[in-house]
């Protein structure tokens, strides 16, 4: 098990080097436009950029990058997007709403797609499958930015239930605050509830088809003391690492939701990097390494949890 971890940390690591170094390549191939056009000072970026060795050959300006921001958490300072303000100071300011919003979308999205997947996989083949099937299908195949439109439009402009934009300041734990955030976390939360309850369907059903479930039911066991007993805990067992792995890909699949209702996450400050004219680099680097290492590291959680919830599963093991 120790070297099963020992050797996918290594292999996340080698994966994670990849990528920083393609986008650093990349992001140096880039033309650059002239700053007077955007209305800087150029003596001022070239006195920068010297100091920072931008101005090195490129070999050179990947081992700087290496040693200041990757070992040393030194990503800079923004040019463009918030100019002469610390990257990760801004970065660790937008933190807290990008994870408060992702967090009260799985308490909620959570239960009803537990609780929707179980109902559905008990009135298998019966209408209430068939409408449970209908609008997962509808829920999995739209993309959230559609939700995200028809909640603001229906229940902020229209019906005016909700604030169309997240309030202002840091009190993410008042009702205000957290009445704002509604609109976004339904949003978020229909995707994951619909991935949820076809995912808890399709495992319920199959375990509730088992042999050694038949044989319970022989022995006097009734349905419900069949289903609690065995049935849920075994086919738990593949759905809380996929929870872990819907955490993650919320975090990760935020960006544009994030800009639709006004929240002051990493999202709207990964889009603004990009689409700064000229790009912001060092937030540009500093957010692909963010959202790289998310992703990288759900793999392994997702992986070691199945070890952790059924102790059958070895991790790693030939046989």
């Amino acid at each position: 098990m120790i070297k099963y971890v020992i050797k996918r940390i290594l292999l996340m690591l080698m994966v994670f080097m990849i990528i920083i170094s393609m986008c650093f390549v990349l992001v140096k191939l880039l033309p650059d436009k002239p700053a007077e056009q955007f209305g800087k000072d150029m003596e001022l970026i070239k006195m920068r950029r010297e100091l920072l060795g931008y101005n090195k050959p490129l070999i050179q300006q990947y081992f700087i990058f290496v040693q200041r921001s990757l070992l040393g958490m030194d990503w800079g300072i923004s040019e463009t997007l918030y100019p002469m303000s610390d990257v990760w100071g801004k970065f660790m300011e937008k933190m807290p709403a990008t994870v408060i919003v992702n967090l009260y979308t799985m308490i909620f999205s959570v239960p009803l797609g537990l609780m929707f997947g179980i109902y559905a996989a008990l009135k298998k083949n019966k209408w209430q499958d068939h409408v449970i099937s209908t609008a997962v299908m509808v829920f999995v195949s739209v993309p959230s930015y559609v939700y995200a439109f028809l909640i603001q439009y229906w229940l902020c402009f229209k019906w005016k239930i909700f604030p169309p934009q997240m309030d202002a300041g840091y009190d993410y734990l008042s009702w205000s605050m957290f009445k704002s955030m509604v609109p976004a976390i339904l949003a978020l939360g229909f995707g994951t509830i619909a991935g949820l309850t076809r995912y808890v369907r399709a495992e319920l059903t199959e375990v509730l088809t088992s042999d050694y479930l038949l044989l319970a039911r022989t022995k006097g066991l009734s349905r419900a003391q069949t289903t609690v007993r065995h049935a849920l805990r075994n086919a738990m067992v593949p759905v809380f690492p996929m929870i872990l792995g819907e955490f993650i890909g919320i975090m990760s699949g935020s960006l544009i939701i994030e800009g639709i209702f006004g929240i002051p996450g990493v999202g709207p400050l990964y889009v603004g990097a990009v689409g700064t004219t000229p790009p912001d680099y060092n937030f540009f680097m500093l957010l692909t390494a963010f959202y790289t290492i998310i992703g990288l590291t759900s793999g392994i959680v997702v992986d070691l949890s199945y070890g952790f919830i059924d102790p059958r599963i070895r991790m790693g093991s030939k046989k």
